[in-house]
């Protein structure tokens, strides 16, 4: 099982049918990214994709942040869902570029409560530039 993090706070994350990149012609509504998959693969299917869900195999990979801001370039806007062992000081730079949940396996969320993970969720508030402004 996983726990799916959003603004608010933890939540069982169900079950999703989704695809891996090779298999986008068979989708229904929801594919499965790599950090080494190029976005511009699903160019002629963002319209009908509703979730993207993006994996990180560490969180020290910083891959799938590029790939997440590039797909909202594109104009992608479904729901992009982080997969993998992220850290919750990591939920700001992830909203930032584009994310709009995370899915984190069980024993990560067991050592980082969903009270870290909120406290992150004020992400526009929580950058060098806001405090300069005040």
């Amino acid at each position: 099982m996983s726990v799916l993090v959003t603004d608010t706070g933890f939540a069982p994350a169900g079950p999703v049918n989704t695809v891996a990149l090779a298999d986008l012609a068979l989708h229904q509504g929801a594919v499965d990214l790599t950090p080494t998959d190029a976005p511009e693969a699903l160019c002629a299917a963002l319209p009908a994709l509703h979730l993207i869900r993006i994996a990180y195999p560490a969180f020290s990979d910083g891959r799938a942040f590029t790939l997440a801001r590039r797909l909202r370039m594109m104009g992608f806007a479904g729901e992009l869902r982080a997969l993998g062992p992220l850290l919750a000081d990591q939920y700001a730079m992830l909203r930032r570029v584009g994310f709009d949940s995370v899915e984190i396996p069980d024993a990560l969320a067991g050592r980082q409560p969903a009270a870290q993970w909120r406290f992150r969720a004020d992400w526009q508030a929580h950058d060098y530039q806001a405090r300069l402004r005040t």
